[in-house]
C-alpha cells in the first residue's frame, strides 16, 4: 500500500501557533573580569595569578536573580575548585566568605557602571 505525500494545504496545522518573537536576553561581558585573562578571579584574590586551562562562568547573584546577573554583566570566571569542588567553593558554601566577597564586589561594580539605577530596587537586597 502506497502512501501519498501530503500537499502543503494538508500539512497546515488545525490550530496554528501565534507568531510571536521571543525576547532576546542581553548577554553582557563581565563588569569585573576579562574572560581572556584566563585567571581565576578568586585564586587571584589569594595571590595565585597563574593561567588556568579551565574556567567556569559564575553568576554572582544566583537563584531568582541569575537572569539579572547575566543582563547586567555581574559574573566572574573561576576555576572548578573555587566554583564547585573544594570545601570553600561558592556552590559548596553559599553563605561563605567567597560568596559574600563576590556579592559585595558585584554590587560595587553595578553601582559604578549604572549610577542612575538602584541596586536595591532591582536585586531586592543590599550586600554592602
Amino acid at each position: 500500500m502506497k502512501f501519498r505525500s501530503a500537499n502543503r494545504e494538508e500539512r497546515k496545522m488545525l490550530f496554528p501557533k501565534p507568531q510571536t518573537k521571543k525576547k532576546r536576553k542581553k548577554h553582557r561581558e563581565s563588569l569585573l573580569q576579562n574572560k581572556e585573562s584566563r585567571i581565576c578571579y578568586l585564586c587571584a584574590r589569594g595571590g595565585d595569578y597563574s593561567w588556568k586551562q579551565v574556567l567556569e562562568e559564575h553568576h554572582i547573584f544566583g537563584g531568582p536573580n541569575r537572569h539579572l546577573s547575566e543582563e547586567y554583566g555581574l559574573k566572574v570566571y573561576i576555576c572548578p575548585e573555587c566554583h564547585r569542588t573544594s570545601a570553600r567553593a561558592v556552590h559548596q558554601d553559599p553563605a561563605g566568605e567567597a560568596n559574600r566577597y563576590l556579592q559585595t564586589k558585584g554590587q560595587k561594580a553595578f553601582e559604578e557602571h549604572f549610577p542612575g539605577l538602584s541596586f536595591r530596587e532591582i536585586f531586592g537586597k543590599n550586600y554592602r
